[in-house]
């Protein structure tokens, strides 16, 4: 892990430094992009060479330590060529028949693919409220992987990670955390414990709406070996401009993070006394059910807010058709701010209401974005 004094190097400095080339004269500052398929190579094959860009490539690398020095990992992460793919590596590590506890309110595409796991291969699925302590530790007992999002996908539920992933160990159970809307700036899940964690690179980490990419980070030499595994053999694998682009987005990371999440309290504080406003959602509200959770385990409040305006769905779809500087897009964590009604997808939670919309906040100038979002609200 990159020091100073002796002193472990910050994640805003990390997010800078990590994943360059040796500082010796002559090497360029940025690594290079690698153009190439395969190597020129003879002889016994050990997989300790570049041999097939499949199996490895040295564009890649860079951004595997970048992010495994950003989360606490010695072992450099397995990126993958989208989150999904990561999503889907990490949960074939259940076997067949086991059982997978994962949030009632998650990506819906990962819920997605827990409902096949469990058509395909028995696994048994139980779903949890994650800012349930109780309730996960309970459904915690015989389970193989514990899934966990903090905070949730669309919901923005606050797990109390250290105490689940404790209790967690304690039953015998793997834990995964998907930790893209917190980033590595704001929680790093491998210190206290979690055995994996996964990003959609495509959100914050690349930031800026260009790549699609995935990677998952853990600290276990042989959870990282079945991962790589599961790339290689199914084919997930990024191509090197992606992985340069997402390297090059990291390294604004801590900026990013820091005025979106700026931007994100002060909007949240405003909407909650909006007269056009029926809920707003974001741990860094005093009377949201996660601040405490998060103020005593994140370093910060994410960039994501939930809305429910006045009018229900039909009052969230005019919202959005109303507003000019806010983008009406689905995905999220680039520089430019996005929203979306989250139930318009048919496969989205049934427990997600149907007024919800999620709101990705950028690093716009926070007046314009209110002002943006005034105006449609009064519209209403």
């Amino acid at each position: 892990m990159p020091q100073f004094d002796n002193q472990p190097l910050t994640p805003a400095t990390l997010a800078v430094t990590a994943g360059r080339p040796p500082r010796e004269h002559g090497q360029p500052v940025n690594p290079p992009v690698v153009l190439s398929s395969t190597y020129a190579s003879q002889g016994p094959a050990d997989g300790s060479d570049l041999l097939y860009t499949r199996w490895d490539t040295e564009t890649w690398q860079p951004f595997e330590h970048a992010v495994a020095a950003l989360e606490r990992a010695e072992l450099p992460g397995v990126v993958f060529s989208s989150g999904m793919a990561a999503i889907a590596a990490v949960m074939s590590l259940v076997p067949d028949q086991g059982v997978l506890v994962v949030p009632r309110h998650a990506y819906h595409a990962s819920l997605i693919l827990a409902e096949e796991l469990a058509v395909k291969h028995g696994v048994t699925i139980r779903q949890v409220d994650v800012d349930d302590t109780a309730a996960v530790i309970a459904a915690s007992q015989g389970a193989s992987l514990v899934w966990i999002e903090s905070p949730t996908n669309p919901m923005l539920e606050v797990a109390d990670l250290p105490a689940i992933i404790q209790a967690a160990h304690r039953a015998g159970a793997l834990v995964a955390v998907d930790n893209t809307f917190a980033t590595p700036l704001v929680q790093r899940p491998l210190t206290w414990g979690a055995d994996i964690v996964v990003h959609s690179v495509t959100k914050y980490l690349a930031g800026h709406s260009d790549v699609v990419l995935g990677i998952a980070v853990t600290r276990s030499s042989e959870l990282r070996e079945k991962l790589w595994h599961h790339r290689t053999h199914h084919g997930a694998i990024a191509g090197p401009w992606e992985v340069w682009l997402a390297l090059r987005g990291l390294r604004t990371l801590s900026l990013r993070v820091e005025r979106s999440q700026a931007n994100a309290a002060e909007l949240a504080r405003r909407l909650q006394a909006h007269p056009q406003v029926t809920q707003v959602r974001h741990p860094s509200l005093p009377d949201d059910p996660g601040h405490v959770t998060a103020s005593r385990i994140m370093d910060g409040y994410g960039s994501v807010i939930g809305l429910r305006p006045v009018g229900g769905a039909d009052g969230a779809d005019r919202l959005i058709s109303a507003l000019r500087v806010w983008l009406p897009a689905t995905s999220l964590g680039g520089v430019e701010s996005t929203l979306e009604r989250r139930r318009r997808f048919a496969s989205e939670s049934e427990t997600v209401p149907e007024d919800l919309i999620r709101m990705s906040v950028g690093i716009e100038d926070v007046e314009d974005l209110w002002h943006d979002l005034d105006q449609a609200l009064r519209s209403l």
